[in-house]
């Protein structure tokens, strides 16, 4: 369990802040009392960062990770407890037409953050938990139904899934070379696909349903049968959160690789998450299947075994409930952002503490 009394007070050093999760993420270091640093480039047009921005206590500071001196110098201020390393180039399609970019973002980015981090400890920093975000694309897809754990084999075909394994490849290189010599742990984390109010990503599958409803009219599917594992976004954030806790207190015990996904039964079809959450909005939404333009994978499913037994965590939210979430969110027209993330994190924690 995520305990409120640990993280009141803590101060937290976020990268990618202004991205989707990290927005999500922001608001519920928040709501638990922290303080948080935000390090990000500016936020998209539109962002669920610019619909909570007023309501933020924390840091923002606008800046690429790549840029290593700002970097450094704005981690070493803040002074943080614990690190959460979000920043990335998210995009599978967008990694085609910018590889160099992708690589240079996921790789290079990394390895900025981890020598910032480095940096800030060597400087005095009371930083006991780092932890990495990469993705369930990381693993190589063999294609197979078993679920993949924490000690398959890394890969990628496309580039953003190949930039991630890299990532992982580079965590461990770092943790083994420089991270057992100080007080931190660091740790990785691998999360399914992640949906829920507030994501603006026009090419991603939720934002173009959701706008396909709103103009009434029909939705374009490349890759209908592809079977993916949907999450809420509060899922994997509560992961990251309750991994975080552990590795701050034992960072030699936790200082390892963690999947974040939801049950087998919650894993279903793309076309199947369609009728889910159009159902869900009280309206059908017509679809069509084009050809894809980029390679996809058709199965990918994550075994979280380890979460479960060494963290104790477990998926709270499945796939009805999810989509039920993003209905709400959707079409509120009585609160404000601020109110319906505070209210859907805190419906989320009491599910949780069932």
């Amino acid at each position: 369990m995520i305990s409120t009394e640990f993280w009141k007070g803590k101060r937290v050093f976020l990268t990618g802040h202004t991205g989707f999760k990290g927005a999500w993420m922001m608001s519920w270091l928040e709501q638990l009392g922290a303080h948080v640093t935000g390090y990000s480039l500016e936020a998209e047009t539109p962002s669920l960062y610019q619909l909570l921005a007023t309501s933020f206590k924390g840091d923002s500071i606008i800046g690429d990770i790549r840029d290593t001196k700002k970097l450094t110098d704005a981690l070493t201020a803040a002074k943080p407890d614990i690190v959460i390393h979000m920043a990335a180039q998210a995009f599978v399609g967008e990694s085609y037409d910018e590889p160099l970019r992708t690589f240079d973002v996921n790789v290079i980015g990394t390895a900025s953050v981890f020598d910032a981090t480095l940096h800030a400890l060597a400087n005095g920093a009371p930083i006991r938990a780092v932890v990495n975000i990469t993705t369930d694309k990381c693993y190589e897809n063999k294609q197979w139904v078993f679920d993949y754990r924490e000690n398959d084999r890394l890969g990628g075909k496309d580039p953003y899934s190949a930039s991630k394994a890299c990532a992982e490849l580079l965590t461990t290189s770092y943790r083994n070379s420089f991270f057992t010599n100080t007080q931190a742990g660091l740790a990785s984390v691998r999360a399914g696909n992640v949906i829920g109010g507030g994501d603006f990503a026009d090419s991603r599958l939720i934002p173009q349903l959701l706008h396909a409803y709103d103009q009434k009219r029909e939705l374009t599917l490349r890759n209908p049968s592809a079977i993916r594992p949907w999450q809420h976004v509060l899922d994997p954030l509560h992961g990251y959160l309750m991994l975080a806790q552990k590795l701050y207190q034992h960072p030699d015990q936790f200082a390892e690789g963690f999947n974040f996904g939801p049950e087998r039964v919650d894993c279903v079809p793309v076309n199947e998450l369609v009728d889910k959450l159009s159902h869900a909005l009280g309206q059908p939404v017509p679809t069509r299947s084009v050809a894809a333009s980029y390679h996809e994978e058709q199965l990918l499913t994550l075994n979280c075994t380890k979460a479960k037994t060494v963290l104790g965590w477990q998926p709270v939210w499945g796939i009805n409930q999810t989509v039920a979430k993003i209905a709400e969110w959707h079409q509120n027209t009585t609160l404000s952002t601020s109110d319906i993330v505070h209210k859907q994190i805190h419906s989320f924690m009491q599910d949780a503490s069932r």
